[in-house]
């Protein structure tokens, strides 16, 4: 039986929506989070909040919410032409993928936080990529995921099980888990504090919390915040 998990936890909707998912279901929590030179650095601020918020508006989630850990990688941002590391536009490439996309990315935060789990003696690893409702990136897929827990699992002589709680459910469903999971209070707490915003604005408040509102991270939470309020009987 699994007991402790590690959560890739960015400080946004998703992430945070998966942080409330493993401390629901595990003993011993831990989170470890990524510095890339993102254009929206401001999430490495708002994952300090989201966390001292969950540990004071949900205690019973608190006890089991340990050490968190944020790695340098500029690394990424020095080889990416993204717009997620440069001052691009944000677009369709020809490639059929979208300027945001940062090659190798996720596979570097996967290999990176099973190293760390490995250290901390930590089971579980918990990210929350989606294929359902997401950008387009082909390292979010559950087929990637499977090969890199295949992978790590080989590498590093330790049976590791990759947890993707988001995967086959879109932002509406993301929302309502998140309200199953904590109630209005998390909805509260994900709207004013996580951030998605891949240009980083804050300046912006919405109904589904900041962000400038045009940019594709923006427009997934915003239409799936709209169709969550929209269920009947929702906190939303």
């Amino acid at each position: 039986m699994h007991t402790s998990a590690l959560v890739l936890f960015s400080g946004g909707q998703d992430s945070t929506t998966c942080l409330a998912w493993a401390l629901n279901r595990y003993e011993r929590v831990e989170t470890i989070g990524f510095d890339y030179g993102q254009r929206h650095r401001v999430e490495l601020d708002a994952r300090l909040v989201v966390m001292d918020q969950l540990r004071r508006q949900f205690p019973h989630w608190g006890g089991k919410l340990g050490q968190d850990q944020v790695l340098d990688l500029a690394v990424l941002g020095q080889i990416s032409e993204s717009s997620l590391t440069r001052e691009t536009s944000m677009r369709m490439e020809s490639t059929g993928l979208p300027s945001s996309f940062v090659p190798g990315r996720n596979l570097v935060f996967l290999t990176l936080a099973a190293a760390l789990a490995y250290r901390r003696d930590l089971q579980v690893l918990v990210t929350g990529v989606c294929e359902t409702d997401f950008s387009g990136y082909p390292d979010c897929r559950d087929d990637t995921v499977k090969a890199m827990q295949l992978a790590l699992s080989l590498g590093m002589d330790r049976r590791f099980l990759l947890e993707t709680p988001l995967m086959w459910i879109d932002k509406a469903q993301t929302w309502a888990l998140a309200e199953r999971l904590g109630g209005q209070v998390l909805i509260d707490l994900i709207v004013e504090q996580t951030h998605t915003c891949y240009r980083g604005d804050r300046s912006q408040r919405h109904a589904w919390g900041y962000g400038c509102g045009s940019c594709p991270a923006c427009e997934l939470r915003a239409r799936g915040f709209a169709q969550f309020s929209a269920r009947p009987g929702t906190g939303g």
